[in-house]
């Protein structure tokens, strides 16, 4: 049987389909697919203050660890507890009865001292006038002046002696090398304290400036220094020393900081060196040992290149792209170098160039060499911003009426 009739009626039959299939209903050939509509921004550059958050924690600007110099018994605490004390304050009083009875035992023994002095002064002065004129014999020269200088030795002796027990007696009254504020006292009246002990009798913080220590990477202090060395950062004076500092709840404290200096050794454990930071602290809110942030000014990046975090997609290994317009209208992909978060938008550090249009929304709908429609970019916010106001419009305009 042959089928060359129905093979070519089959064969017309498709050709018919296909061609069908390029017109519309009027018999015109179909319009092109849409082209994809994107919005995109115009990347530029601006000067951008460059920070560095760090941890770290509080520490009085000075401790006075107080001591006692003198053995006794504590006969009164003069202080108050948690109080602020000035320099020169008495803290403690220790019973001065021996160290009194002390000074007046070498007093006497000064002037019994100095009372025999005049005598043997002119002794020998009678004995060098009478061995001129062979009137004595050396050896009783010799012997008077001798006692001369012995009893010169003694005069110099208790006065010495009377030097140590008017200090001793100093030291039974202790004072407050430094202002600041106290904390707990170790001691109660009626303990017996020796000089020189190892535990405190109480320590005295100085709270107003305080200091905040903070580490910093030394891989971060290095990579500081190449962006200085090649002129990316800038420094801007005596504003780069300034810094703030965020408590532990999150808020700003409302005074800057001081940046005093960056340590010269790096810790072998951490592989970091220490900046310390002085911040003024009247109101007492920093306490020592308080954690805290600070926020460290590294310089000024006056060519920087910000673009929105929601236009940065990701490949498969996590490397960051971006997608942008060519001249011709065409998508083109570009492989980025992020260096950080700033707010809501990357700081890039290689992949785009001024006046590149970058895809922030419809990233996608499009792929490489994809022909699209630009839009310019309307952030979130100022979307919201004139919908509000469009709503406020038209609410007064219905009112008016």
């Amino acid at each position: 049987m042959d089928f060359s009739p129905f093979r070519r009626y089959f064969l017309a039959l498709a050709s018919g389909l296909l061609l069908g299939g390029c017109q519309n209903t009027h018999g015109r050939p179909a319009a092109p697919p849409p082209v994809t509509e994107v919005a995109t921004v115009t990347v530029g550059t601006q000067p951008v203050v460059l920070t560095t958050d760090l941890p770290g924690r509080t520490s009085a600007y000075r401790i006075a660890e107080i001591r006692p110099q003198v053995d006794g018994i504590i006969k009164k605490r003069l202080f108050e507890e948690g109080a602020e004390v000035a320099t020169g304050q008495a803290l403690y009083q220790i019973d001065p009865a021996s160290f009194q009875a002390a000074l007046q035992n070498a007093m006497a023994s000064l002037g019994k001292a100095e009372a025999n002095l005049p005598a043997v002064r002119s002794k020998e002065e009678r004995y060098r006038e009478a061995l001129s004129d062979n009137a004595v014999s050396r050896q009783d020269y010799d012997d008077a002046a001798a006692a001369l200088k012995q009893a010169e030795a003694d005069v110099q002796l208790w006065k010495a002696t009377v030097e140590t027990a008017r200090i001793n007696l100093g030291y039974t009254r202790i004072t407050a090398p430094i202002s600041g504020r106290t904390g707990r006292s170790n001691v109660t009246e009626g303990a017996l304290v020796t000089a020189h002990q190892p535990v405190p009798l109480v320590t005295i913080q100085q709270l107003d400036p305080v200091f905040v220590d903070v580490p910093q990477a030394t891989s971060e202090l290095l990579r500081l220094k190449r962006r200085l060395k090649d002129r990316r950062l800038t420094r801007n004076g005596t504003k780069q020393n300034k810094v703030k500092i965020l408590l532990e709840d999150g808020t700003t404290y409302p005074l800057e900081g001081t940046l005093q200096f960056r340590d010269v050794s790096v810790d072998p454990m951490t592989g970091s060196v220490t900046l310390r930071i002085l911040v003024p602290n009247p109101d007492r809110v920093l306490l020592p040992g308080m954690y805290v942030r600070a926020v460290v000014t590294e310089g000024v990046n006056e060519q920087a290149i910000l673009v929105p975090q929601q236009g940065v997609a990701r490949d498969p290994k996590g490397n960051p792209l971006a997608l942008i317009v060519d001249g011709e209208g065409n998508v083109e992909q570009r492989m980025l170098g992020l260096d950080r978060a700033i707010e809501d938008k990357w700081l890039v550090s290689s992949g785009l160039s001024p006046g590149d249009r970058m895809i922030v929304e419809g990233l996608q709908n499009v792929r490489p060499g994809d022909a699209v429609k630009v839009v310019p970019w309307v952030p979130a916010g100022d979307r919201e911003a004139a919908s509000g106001d469009a709503a406020r419009t038209t609410a007064g305009s219905n009112g008016s009426r």
